[in-house]
């Protein structure tokens, strides 16, 4: 069923199509040391020479990553603070700290997200339905994590040195910003033209040393309602790419999808294992976090997009709802995804 309003489509259960256009005016990326020595290290636009960047905390160093990605996004735009309406901002810090310290110099209105390290996905579907509906021409889209705070968060501080099990990712040290404009600018990017919103999705596991396992069954959910809504096939996207599920959480997928007849193996990729080399670094089941996706977007997805190579793309960044209060209590780890289609601006 289509329900038609002002231009705008609401599509089955989930999806949205964007008809009004929203475009990925300019982009930017800022990461860590381990970052930077990865496969995509010659693609960031800033590598940090230590993961402290200048700071005194890890906190602090995660806050910043936000203020210099924005800047930089903002810079390649040609545009200025004065021409955002909106921030939509969030990490993995408690209260968001990340994002409300690290932006409050820009003045601009914030709003904040969270979506775990599904973030990315999470504010450019609604800096998407801001364009889109005409209650902002220039938005800004930002989110981050840093490997050493989010291990303080929701692990063992760093001196503790626990043994990580294989099935562990690496919270990624990063920040992606993204501008979003209802016109193209000097040369955009990419085209946002629908958008599926993920349903929390809980398979009972609890392990948080396997963040893939438990956010499959999330990723699995939205891309099969995102090819039921818009009536594809895996086949009509040159690429379906999750945020964060590692090499685990990939055979996962697969296997899930492959159960409500959706073979998807011909187009998956995960940002998780690209933006790390699996045998010269120590990531065990690849990277996470929401700098993972944000960065791996905006530095390689776009990159391909622009240069024709790839025509549409799904991508679904994947996050974890948990807590250490929730864990340390004993519940499950909850998992969400959010698509985002993404097409050629020409």
């Amino acid at each position: 069923m289509v329900q038609e309003t002002d231009g705008k489509y609401a599509l089955g259960k989930q999806s949205v199509e964007i008809k009004n256009p929203v475009y990925i005016m300019e982009s930017a990326s800022v990461v860590g040391t381990k970052e930077g020595q990865g496969p995509l290290g010659s693609l960031f636009d800033m590598v940090g020479q230590d993961d402290m960047f200048g700071c005194d905390s890890w906190e602090e160093a995660e806050s910043s990553l936000q203020k210099d990605a924005v800047y930089l996004a903002l810079g390649k735009a040609g545009l200025k603070k004065e021409d955002i309406r909106y921030l939509f901002a969030g990490d993995l810090l408690g209260q968001s700290i990340a994002s409300s310290f690290g932006l409050a110099g820009y003045e601009i209105p914030l709003i904040g997200l969270y979506g775990a390290c599904s973030t990315c996905g999470l504010s450019l579907s609604m800096g998407a339905m801001a364009v889109n509906a005409g209650y902002a021409s220039h938005v800004a889209c930002v989110t981050s994590s840093h490997f050493a705070s989010a291990e303080k968060e929701f692990r063992f501080p760093l001196g503790y040195g626990n043994q990580r099990p294989l099935s562990a990712s690496w919270t990624v040290t990063g920040s992606g910003a993204f501008i979003l404009g209802d016109t193209p600018g000097k040369k955009a990017r990419a085209r946002i033209t629908g958008i599926t919103t993920g349903k929390i999705m809980d398979f009972g596991l609890k392990d948080s040393m396997n963040m893939g396992a438990c956010m499959a069954p999330a990723a699995c959910d939205t891309i099969y309602q995102n090819l039921k809504d818009f009536g594809r096939q895996p086949s009509d996207y040159d690429k379906i790419i999750t945020g964060d599920l590692g090499t685990v959480g990939q055979h996962a997928l697969i296997d899930l999808l492959d159960e409500r007849g959706a073979d998807i193996s011909g187009q998956h990729m995960d940002c998780g294992i690209e933006i790390y080399d699996a045998k010269a670094q120590d990531t065990h089941a690849g990277g996470s976090g929401c700098g993972c996706s944000a960065v791996t977007l905006s530095a390689y997805i776009l990159k391909k997009i622009e240069e024709g190579e790839w025509k549409r793309v799904l991508f679904v960044p994947t996050g974890a709802l948990l807590s250490k209060t929730s864990f340390n209590e004993g519940q499950t780890v909850p998992g969400i995804a959010h698509g985002v289609v993404l097409e050629s601006p020409e």
